[in-house]
């Protein structure tokens, strides 16, 4: 009995590391819907939820984590040498720190949501998008500005944090055109990924 649990343990490991392992080929969505299966769903419903685009949604969460769902800042060095402090509380496929995580699970009564799982921080992304909407006035398929409110926070955004920052101003260009690459590509393949959920084929 106990060997025949640690045969169960030991593939469910293998699956729970098959499923969280990110996909490749992440410059074209097709493709990342194709190796993920649930994906697509999971994103459309935050779509239909929050108004905000898939291609806009999966281009954020590509700029922040790579769809790496634990992964956190890289350390500061103390004295130049050694590791110390990460850069912020920020963790997983959205990279959302620790405060405005906690934001998001008051609000819509998700105390158990995790940042590691793939539903939660999409519909996490799809919320704070239309949360940008409401307080800084900018359209969920305005990827560019959308990704500096993401980045900078909707204070920050106000204030026009991000002037001060060329690189921060060129990723948001970055995210604006992989937005856009991936729109054009999502035209060429949602109805199949819309007629599988639908149990057509």
């Amino acid at each position: 009995m106990i060997k025949n649990l640690i045969i169960i343990l030991g593939f469910t490991a293998i699956f729970i590391s098959c499923a969280s392992k990110p996909p490749t080929q992440q410059e074209n969505i097709c493709s990342i819907f194709e190796q993920k299966s649930s994906w697509y769903r999971i994103v459309n419903k935050s779509y239909e939820k929050w108004g905000a685009p898939i291609h806009v949604q999966m281009a954020i969460m590509r700029q922040e984590s790579a769809f790496q769902n634990r992964i956190k800042p890289e350390r500061t060095k103390l004295l130049g040498l050694i590791p110390w402090k990460r850069k912020s509380s920020a963790l997983g496929y959205s990279q959302a720190i620790d405060a405005t995580w906690d934001w998001y699970r008051k609000e819509n009564n998700k105390p158990l949501a995790s940042r590691v799982n793939f539903s939660d921080a999409v519909d996490f992304t799809g919320w704070y998008m239309n949360k940008t909407v409401q307080i800084n006035g900018i359209s969920t398929s305005d990827a560019y500005n959308q990704y500096l409110a993401y980045h900078e926070g909707h204070g920050g955004f106000k204030k026009k944090s991000f002037n001060d920052k060329d690189w921060l101003i060129n990723t948001a260009r970055d995210v604006d055109e992989r937005s856009k690459k991936y729109k054009s590509q999502l035209k060429e393949c949602e109805d199949n990924f819309k007629k599988k959920f639908l149990g057509i084929f």
